[in-house]
């Protein structure tokens, strides 16, 4: 009996350790990022660009980008990325939206690129809701479209659920992240541990503009599924793209992506030239050299 009793505790022993573990290390398995040094310039080819820095409320900097439209803008998109590098990469994706006319405004989350300051959920919220208030100083409410992707779709999705933006755009968005981690190790509390929840379907059936969801049936980070279950939430405002073989990091390598972003950019879709478009653009995982 006494033998038995070893086993058991030295097993609740381990489970409280990896829980705990878990915590308090899970910005480093949830976040990648890139930094920096503050004198670095940004350039994109065939780009007019625009640098800013804004400080918080706590003294953390904030670094975003400003991507201008060739022609006279039509609105603006603020960009949500990923969780992995800074906008140095996420910037070669503004030619898909500045080719329809639309100005494009990335920043990077605290910690990634030149942005400084102590990460956490309500932070990053509390940082974005600044941003998108400094935006509608710049044009009205109505012409600014959310585009969240990945990681970014869960805070683009809070933003809209607090705001009245023109349109929600979610690129292969997850239920919650809190599922997503799940996923990995299903015995694990992550209800309780998770510091990051984002809970993308709680958010989501509080967004009063049309939402448009684009996944790839090929995510094998975030399944397909998922996106199906997101577009019954607010069925009559939301619009499912699917992008046949898609994977998770791969959509703006298909066609069909960049068809369904004129279908939801454009009453009238252009005609497609994909060489204006980011089809070519690689997203690796591994981080580029300085």
């Amino acid at each position: 009996m006494t033998y038995w009793w070893s086993i058991i505790i030295i097993v609740i022993i381990a489970y409280v350790v990896i829980s705990l573990a878990l915590y308090f290390l899970q910005d480093y398995m949830l976040f990648k990022p890139e930094k920096l040094p503050k004198d670095f310039q940004f350039y994109y080819e065939n780009q007019d660009i625009e640098e800013f820095n804004m400080e918080t409320r706590d003294g953390a900097e904030l670094n975003g980008v400003l991507f201008k439209s060739k022609e006279k803008p039509r609105g603006i998109v603020l960009y949500l990325k990923g969780n992995s590098k800074s906008i140095k990469g996420w910037g070669k994706f503004a030619v898909d939206f500045t080719r329809h006319g639309f100005n494009v405004f990335m920043v990077d989350y605290r910690g990634f690129g030149k942005s400084t300051g102590r990460r956490s959920q309500k932070a990053i919220k509390r940082d974005l809701q600044v941003i998108y208030n400094k935006l509608k100083e710049l044009v009205p409410e109505k012409y600014i479209i959310l585009y969240g992707r990945s990681l970014g779709s869960g805070f683009a999705t809070k933003l809209a659920s607090m705001n009245h933006p023109r349109m929600l755009i979610l690129d292969a968005p997850y239920y919650s992240l809190t599922k997503v981690t799940a996923r990995y190790a299903p015995f694990m509390p992550f209800s309780l541990l998770m510091k990051y929840p984002l809970p993308t379907y709680k958010w989501l059936k509080y967004v009063q503009c049309p939402i448009h969801i684009i996944h790839g049936t090929n995510d094998k980070l975030i399944p397909y599924k998922t996106s199906v279950k997101l577009s019954k939430i607010n069925p009559k405002l939301t619009k499912l793209h699917t992008v046949i073989g898609g994977g998770h990091k791969n959509l703006n390598n298909f066609e069909s992506y960049h068809v369904m972003l004129d279908e939801i950019l454009n009453t009238k879709p252009k005609e497609l030239d994909l060489e204006t478009t980011s089809i070519n653009v690689i997203h690796t995982s591994k981080k580029s050299k300085k």
